[in-house]
């Protein structure tokens, strides 16, 4: 399971909303949502060893290279969130959960969504009982 750092999830991230982009269209998508710009240069690096680390893949058949997520956000997003119950919650979907609807403030969409999660679960774990008889 690769891991990317936070500064590689934040490239990623724009990979994933914007598609295939260039260097120069990463760089100014990062320095537009933070506060502290980070040089050129810095990005450059970055999606350099992103590329060897085989997170990006990149089209060199034109001048101005292009650069495209080679990892979909749903298998990272997957993998971070298994490592962050496994180590803060001790491996507990469940406490996590809990934790995230005790202190924060849900709203009647969010809640409605949760429970029609909860039911096609329930749904899908009754069909799989039924296939083991």
């Amino acid at each position: 399971m690769i891991r990317p750092t936070e500064s590689e999830l934040e490239i990623l991230q724009v990979l994933w909303s914007e598609g295939p982009c260039t260097v120069r269209l990463v760089h100014e998508k990062l320095n537009g949502d933070r506060q502290k710009e980070v040089g050129y240069t810095t990005t450059l690096k970055l999606m350099q060893i992103m590329l060897e680390k085989g997170l990006l893949v990149r089209d060199e058949s034109q001048r101005t290279h292009v650069y495209r997520a080679l990892v979909e956000e749903s298998a990272i997003r997957q993998g971070l969130l298994q490592r962050f119950v496994d180590t803060a919650f001790r491996g507990s979907a469940s406490q996590l959960v809990l934790e995230l609807l005790g202190h924060h403030q849900t709203d009647a969409q969010e809640l409605e969504a949760i429970r029609q999660l909860i039911d096609r679960i329930e749904q899908e774990g009754d069909r799989s009982a039924d296939y083991e008889k």
